[in-house]
Order: C-alpha cells, then structure tokens, then sequence
C-alpha cells in the first residue's frame, strides 16, 4: 500500500503530507508525528499495517522531509509545530483523531492535545513525554549557547555525502538495528541532491537550524498545564534499550490524567526495529473499548 503525497499549504507554509488508505470505512484519522531529525517516511512500515483499519497520515514537521524551512531569520518553536497542527490537520483529518508521537514528536502532540482536548480521541506517546527538565536559572546560558550555535551554523558550508550509498551507511552506523534494505530507502527520501556539490553527493533534507541550541528552557509546570487536560486514553510506549531513559520517568508520566504503559524490547527508534510489534501494539490500543 503506497501513500499519497500530498503538498498543503497551512500556516504561510507548505507542509508535505503522506496519506494512506483515503478511503477506509473508519470515522477516525490515525496521525502520525515523527521524531526530532526524522521524517515522516520513516514511519511508512507502521503505517501501512495501520492503513488497514484506518484512514493515516504522517506530516513532515516544519523544516524537516520536504516540508518548507522557515525563512531567513526565523527558528524553530514548539508553539510553531503545534500552531501548524492546528491549521493543517482540519483539512485533513475525519471526525476523530488518533495522534501517534515519535520522541519530539509526542511533545508536540500533547501541547496540541492540552490545546484542543476536544479534538484528540487516543493518544499514543512513543517515548516523547519531553526532555530532562531545565532549571530557570540556566535561561541566561541557554540563550548566549543559542545564540553562538545558531551563528555557527549559518557560517559553516555544508558538506555534502559523497553518494547516496554514504547516506546509507550512515543511518546504519547512528541506527545498527535498521534493516540494510529499509536504511537504503530512508537514504534516498532523507537526502537530496547537493546543490552545488560534485555529481551524485546528497545533502540532508531536515534545515541545519535543528542543530543549534534552542534558547527556551523546558518548563515542566507549564507542560503539565497542557498534559493535565488531556482527558482522552494515552499510552506510552517505552524502549526497553532505550538510551533516553529520562522519557520512561514516572512522575512525568503521572502528569498524564489517563495514561497506561507498556515496553518494547527495542532502543529509542522502535519503529525502525520493531514496526509490526509496534503496529500491533497501536491497533489493540485503538481498538480497546474497555478503555
């Protein structure tokens, strides 16, 4: 089952969107938010066997995939991703929604769903209940780190992978549980041509802004005022090699109202290692009416 792509235009930007089975029976929308880095593509093996109960989508983030980059002189915010959300999935989506977020992804989603409470009928977090929380006094360092970053990112050339077969074996070398023949895919729809790079060199798609500190501290209080009105199911999904342990805290999961979790013996990127267990695991989540 191949997606749709589609190019819509929300928030003064151009947002790329994969959709698969447009036509299925089900009143709900599955949607799924990928990582930091990441693209929606990566998810393409969860969604498919989703795509036989649902109606799915999964957008490219705002200067992530082939989505549009903010321009010059604008940077990246959560507010940004969720406001996207907000204009962007009412042209999209049916009656009720099933949101699905990756690591940034599932921090994105819970500020849409505190948002928009009314809107989101289950939400499942793969780990992405936020990062270590930041302490007010480390703003002032934040902010001289932003601002150093961003100024040496725009002043470094990027250098170009030499062939698409670099951009392969270096997914395989950051994700070694990736199957050889996926990370060849996920190479030739994470990169593109090097504009000015000799022939067949390939750049990553995601805007390098993303690797600048960004100047906000995570303000655990004020997530929680959004998480605290999430009335709707939530399951978290922990990897149970998961290097991001700080994700699997059960105090911050506790912020969660109606929360459930449950562990995949994966690493951070369990839809990469395990997208049929992780697929499964979703569908009894959206399928549960007990719950």
């Amino acid at each position: 089952m191949n997606p749709i792509e589609r190019t819509i235009e929300a928030n003064n930007l151009r947002h790329r969107i994969l959709e698969w089975n447009p036509n299925a029976a089900s009143d709900a929308t599955v949607v799924i938010l990928h990582g930091f880095l990441d693209l929606a593509w990566s998810f393409e093996r969860v969604a498919v066997k989703l795509a036989e109960h649902y109606h799915v989508i999964a957008p490219d983030f705002r200067g992530h995939g082939d989505s549009e980059h903010v321009s010059r002189g604008g940077y990246y915010y959560f507010p940004d991703y969720t406001a996207d959300l907000a204009r962007l999935l009412p042209q999209l989506t049916r009656k009720k929604l099933y949101v699905v977020g990756h690591s940034m992804g599932g921090i994105v989603a819970s500020y849409f769903a505190g948002a928009f409470p009314e809107r989101v009928a289950r939400l499942a977090l793969l780990e992405g209940i936020g990062p270590p929380a930041s302490r007010p006094e480390d703003a002032p360092n934040r902010l001289l780190a932003h601002i150093r970053t961003v100024d040496e990112v725009r002043a470094r050339p990027l250098v170009p992978l030499p062939s698409m077969e670099a951009a392969r074996q270096r997914l395989l070398r950051a994700h070694p549980k990736l199957d050889p023949e996926w990370a060849g895919i996920l190479a030739e729809r994470s990169t593109k041509p090097a504009p000015d790079g000799p022939a067949g060199s390939r750049i990553w798609k995601f805007d390098p802004l993303h690797k600048t500190r960004s100047p906000l501290v995570f303000e655990v209080a004020q997530f929680a005022a959004f998480v605290g009105r999430i009335p709707c199911p939530v399951l978290m999904v922990d990897g149970a090699q998961s290097e991001m342990t700080f994700s699997h805290d059960p105090e911050r999961q506790a912020l969660y109202p109606n929360h459930a979790v449950e562990t995949l013996a994966t690493g951070h990127m369990m839809h990469f290692e395990r997208p049929q267990e992780l697929a499964a695991m979703l569908l009894k989540f959206f399928n549960d009416k007990g719950t």
